[in-house]
């Protein structure tokens, strides 16, 4: 059971069932990260509206969802595994390839440049190397990429923490990262 309470959008008022009025148009569902991130309308404001900014970025969303998985992966968010893994899958993303995406890897060598430096970013707290900046330079990734990237992950580190305080009950089919 959740650590944090969920807000039940049945009975949620003001700002709270606005936001999770607007994920239900959206998504069809109310997934239970919102539910807690309700519990403070400003942070559920902030993670649409930085998703809904890095939606207009470069990538697509099979790209942002295979960074994602390997922020879910590189802290042992099992959650977002389990919610990437599930988005993935309705992208078309094979399971062996979703696996992959958990481990910071990909069968697409310029994808895998990218999870490469995410997984960097993650693992040294952003404190990357001019190593890990030139090799994905090297993939084909220009500046505007290299941002993109950092911003994703800071994006999904958001949510990995807000899981791993909650302890967000899992309403996904579960996936565990190795």
């Amino acid at each position: 059971m959740s650590r944090l309470n969920t807000v039940n959008p049945e009975t949620a008022t003001g700002r709270a069932a606005e936001l999770l009025g607007a994920v239900k148009a959206n998504m069809g569902a109310v997934p239970n990260l919102t539910k807690v991130m309700a519990n403070q309308p400003a942070v559920l404001e902030a993670f649409l509206g930085l998703g809904d900014a890095l939606s207009k970025g470069s990538f697509d969303p099979k790209t942002r969802e295979a960074i994602a998985l390997t922020v879910a992966g590189a802290n042992h968010c099992d959650y977002c595994a389990s919610a990437h893994s599930a988005i993935s899958k309705s992208l078309k993303v094979d399971q062996s390839e979703i696996d992959l995406r958990l481990k910071g890897q990909s069968s697409d060598t310029k994808l895998e440049a990218l999870l490469t430096f995410a997984n960097a970013v993650v693992s040294k707290q952003g404190l990357v190397s001019d190593d890990d900046i030139a090799a994905v330079r090297a993939a084909g990734h220009d500046d505007g990429a290299i941002a993109e990237v950092t911003a994703h992950v800071a994006a999904n580190i958001f949510t990995n923490y807000i899981n791993h305080v909650a302890q967000t009950d899992i309403d996904f089919p579960v996936v565990k990262p190795e």
